[in-house]
């Protein structure tokens, strides 16, 4: 028979009290304070078919969203600004597939309002950014023409 050897009485009185601090109503195991219970899905982040489906199926507003980026990007290899206004596009779009589509499945990361947000704020820079891009801006905006007067000379 093995003998158990304890832990010296201030010891045990201390390690007792840490518990019973790092517990959650003073029962239970000191990790139930820290671990999570449930997390809840995005709202609109169930797949869009089902499961049966094939996975680029079901998660079609990704891939259009993620498709129409990497085509921009392969764009910009010929042309740069054309490219771009394909990746800011792509974007815009996600932003509109968040809005008006109710399961968007991966797409949804966040809270549709943040999600929505996000993406379009991304597509609007990207392609406002790109018509003002020299040489020879598609766009000029004369109150930024001052503004970059102003700063650097």
């Amino acid at each position: 028979m093995t003998r158990r050897i304890g832990l010296p009485g201030p010891v045990r009185g201390w390690v007792r009290r840490v518990r019973k601090v790092a517990t959650v109503g003073g029962g239970g195991t000191p990790s139930d304070k820290y671990s999570t219970r449930d997390t809840a899905r995005p709202e609109g982040g169930r797949r869009t078919a089902p499961g049966t489906a094939p996975a680029a199926i079901r998660q079609w507003p990704l891939v259009a969203v993620i498709g129409g980026t990497l085509v921009g990007l392969l764009v910009t290899l010929g042309n740069f600004r054309v490219g771009l206004l394909i990746v800011g596009g792509s974007l815009v779009a996600g932003a509109l597939l968040r809005a008006w589509v109710p399961e968007v499945g991966m797409l949804a990361v966040r809270s549709r309002t943040t999600d929505i947000v996000t993406y379009g704020v991304f597509g609007a820079t990207i392609v406002l950014l790109t018509l003002m891009a020299q040489p020879r801006p598609w766009l000029e905006v004369p109150f930024l023409n001052d503004v970059l007067r102003f700063s650097a000379g």
